[in-house]
């Protein structure tokens, strides 16, 4: 499973040296952190209110779509999901109460 991400991840760093008018990723990248943040919104939203009804083909669709754009904006900060996946492994077997007020 994280080797797809990670193989997006390598696309998506490939398409950041593209021409911004050959490559949608290269103009997400191009306009900058605002506008790949407004995407991720977007995404987020789409996919909130796919869950909400009962296709869940539409709700992995909208999902896969946030994750893409996630990827992109990590990607924009130097990060990747190896950095995601790293974390969740951290927490993996820690109460999430527990987690949650240790950020306090």
């Amino acid at each position: 499973m994280s080797d797809t991400l990670e193989k997006l991840a390598g696309v998506i760093e490939a398409r950041k040296v593209a021409a911004a008018d050959a490559s949608y990723v290269a103009s997400l990248f191009d306009k900058g952190m605002n506008t790949i943040l407004k995407k991720i919104g977007e995404e987020a939203t789409e996919m909130i209110v796919a869950a909400k009804e009962d296709d869940d083909a539409q709700l992995v669709y909208e999902t896969a779509d946030l994750w893409f754009h996630t990827l992109v904006m990590l990607s924009a900060r130097g990060l990747g999901p190896g950095d995601v996946l790293a974390e969740l492994e951290r927490r993996f077997g820690l109460s999430g109460l527990a987690e949650k007020a240790a950020r306090k």
